[in-house]
């Protein structure tokens, strides 16, 4: 069974009808340049794709991304394989890929737990943790907030960033040094066996130290800056590892974008702990118009919360530009999709015209 791997009933039951019976369910580990690590039953193997799958693929999205389950023909007594085709994922992390485009990039897929980390040294940023926190729940996958480098701060600093995180989140924040250790037995208690767990958030802030640490050796390497503390750009491709506890961990490289896209679905619906915007999306009830959009309409909630004072200005603003950013980015992919699909059909009716 794969069940070791996060593979259940619900992946079982999406395996495809036309699947040929010597294609096992394989879990895809890492991929770099179109090129895929898969992990079977049997260990990890590089895998290419099928010629017919790639040609299928509408955009990139379509293509395998770590954490991807995939059927996968294996050759060479079971040393290299073929990957035919990409079930459905069940939760997913996506961003807009960087750029002035509007194509979406795959982050990883199948994620049980988001571990957004961020330095309490110098990277602590509550806009972009509210980007953060926005994504992750667009994907449905649940979100836990990660300080690390608490040795390098005062304790009352590190206090006044855990409230901060509260008065975002609605949940507490889990507090780390890598270094010292202090926090780490609160992270590893969340860690289950068969389960997914992603770390995000920018470059320096310590995820690949932290997976170092979870690992117990220094699997990946780690640069330090002299003089401030923060780890530099390590991680170049995202990869999934298993812990010796069975449970898995995505690290992935830091990003200096954070496009939205279809965030907007996630920051209309209330839910503890969900897009960052909880206490927005509560307000947002108790507008007079269910599609209130929070500017000149009359009776507000959330711009009288505005105007007393109990919302603030920045936190206002926020929500309002990355609704605004999320639903332009989405209008945008799907008009480019529709544009895609109705080209592809003139080129097929242009074969077959050819052809007669």
């Amino acid at each position: 069974m794969l069940d070791y791997l996060g593979y259940d009933a619900w992946f079982a039951a999406r395996e495809p009808q036309e699947a040929i019976a010597d294609w096992e369910a394989a879990r895809v580990t890492a991929v770099d340049r179109g090129a895929c690590r898969i992990r079977n039953r049997a260990g990890e193997v590089l895998a290419e794709l099928a010629g017919r799958f790639a040609y299928r693929a509408e955009c990139a999205s379509d293509l395998p991304c770590v954490g991807d389950w995939v059927m996968a023909g294996y050759y060479d007594n079971g040393t290299s394989a073929i990957i035919h085709d990409v079930l459905p994922r069940k939760t997913w992390l996506r961003r807009k890929a960087a750029g002035a485009g509007h194509s979406e990039q795959m982050i990883a897929a199948n994620v049980d737990t988001a571990f957004i980390v961020q330095s309490c040294h110098a990277d602590f940023n509550p806009n972009r943790l509210e980007r953060y926190l926005s994504m992750v729940a667009e994907g449905g996958v649940e979100a836990v907030i990660v300080l690390t480098k608490t040795d390098l701060v005062t304790r009352a600093e590190l206090e006044r960033q855990f409230s901060l995180v509260r008065s975002i989140t609605g949940v507490d924040a889990v507090g780390i040094s890598v270094l010292t250790g202090e926090g780490m037995h609160d992270l590893t208690s969340l860690l289950s066996a068969g389960r997914t767990y992603c770390l995000l958030g920018s470059s320096g802030v310590g995820k690949t130290s932290l997976v170092n640490r979870l690992l117990g050796k220094e699997a990946f390497a780690v640069r330090t800056v002299s003089g401030t503390g923060e780890g530099t750009h390590t991680t170049t491709r995202r990869h999934l590892v298993v812990l010796d506890a069975g449970a898995m961990i995505i690290d992935s490289p830091g990003m200096r974008e954070l496009g939205m896209l279809g965030a907007q679905n996630s920051m209309d619906v209330t839910g503890e702990g969900g897009s960052g915007f909880t206490s927005i999306q509560a307000l947002a009830q108790k507008c007079r118009y269910a599609d209130c959009r929070h500017g000149q309409e009359p009776d507000c909630a959330v711009r009288a919360a505005l105007e007393r004072g109990e919302l603030s200005t920045e936190r206002y603003e926020n929500y309002l530009k990355l609704r605004s950013e999320s639903e332009f980015h989405a209008m945008s992919g799907l008009e480019k999709r529709k544009k895609d699909r109705a080209f592809g059909k003139l080129v097929r009716s242009t074969k077959k015209t050819l052809r007669k």
